[in-house]
This record gives C-alpha cells, structure tokens and sequence, in this order.
C-alpha cells in the first residue's frame, strides 16, 4: 500500500475527493465534478463505494478508519457530531451542552469549519438554533441537498 492514496467520487453537480493515508481516511475534499480516479486500493475503493452509497441513499452508516487531524477540542467536537443520527440535525448550542460546554457555541462552530471529513464527520447536520442552514465547507447548497437526502432516505 502506498503512503498517501486518493480517490474521487462524483455526485449531482460536485465532486468529492478523498485522502487516505495509510489506509485511514484523513481528509475529504470537494471538488470539481469529473476529476478520475486510477485504480485504487482495497481501502480506498472500500471508502469510495460507501461514500456513493450514502450518496445514493443506501447507506446512512461509514465503517472507515478515520485519522482527522485537529486539536483536542476539535477532535471532541468531530466525535460529538458522529453521534448526531442520520436524518437529525442539532444546534451549535445542542452541541456545546453534548460536550460539557454550554457557552462555547462559537468554538463549537469553528471546530466544524475545521472539518476535514465532511460527511463522513456530518458537520452538515449542525443548525443555527431556529433551525437556519448556516456555514458549511461545500456551500449551504450543498449542506441543504445532503438534509434532503438523509429525510427522503429515513426509515
């Protein structure tokens, strides 16, 4: 296996691309749509198929090694935000309080921004606390169509 591997997945108008580093998924970029893909490791075609799959609406789930690098603080905040449910969405205060730190609403909201597998880390599941969209790496287009589709996909 090599050192560093990526991979490209593309879906609707945008494309996303995937960072893995031995064999644990670091980074997810978005991208241009069409960029191709040589052929891809074990790890790499497992990360890309499950990608599609949420994508498509048949998975709601990822079974990856992740490696997100961030500070303590960030990383606490990444592990809150997986434990947001597919389809749900919670508040920048929700999250706060989740972590035992009720008043850092904003240092929660520059943790997400600093995401660097959106996602996979769903970042795009936190909400303003009237339930507005607000920022979001991709753009609040795409953070809209990713809600859309955890709804129409719920169980």
């Amino acid at each position: 296996m090599t050192e560093q591997q990526v991979g490209y997945v593309d879906w609707e108008d945008w494309g996303l691309e995937l960072v893995m580093e031995r064999g644990k998924l670091r980074k997810l970029l978005f991208v241009e749509k069409g960029k191709a893909a040589e052929a891809l490791e074990p790890e790499m075609a497992k990360a890309c198929q499950q990608l599609l799959a949420y994508l498509n609406g048949n998975g709601k789930a990822f079974k990856l090694e992740l490696e997100p690098i961030g500070t303590n603080f960030q990383l606490e905040v990444w592990n809150a935000l997986m434990e947001i449910p597919y389809g749900e969405t919670r508040s920048y205060k929700q999250l706060a309080e989740r972590i035992g730190r009720p008043r850092a609403c904003r240092a929660v909201g520059q943790a997400a921004n600093k995401n660097p597998l959106p996602i996979v880390i769903p970042c795009h599941r936190l909400v303003g606390s009237n339930g507005s969209l607000t920022g979001y790496a991709g753009g609040i287009e795409i953070k809209r169509r990713l809600l859309e589709l955890e709804r129409r996909h719920l169980e």
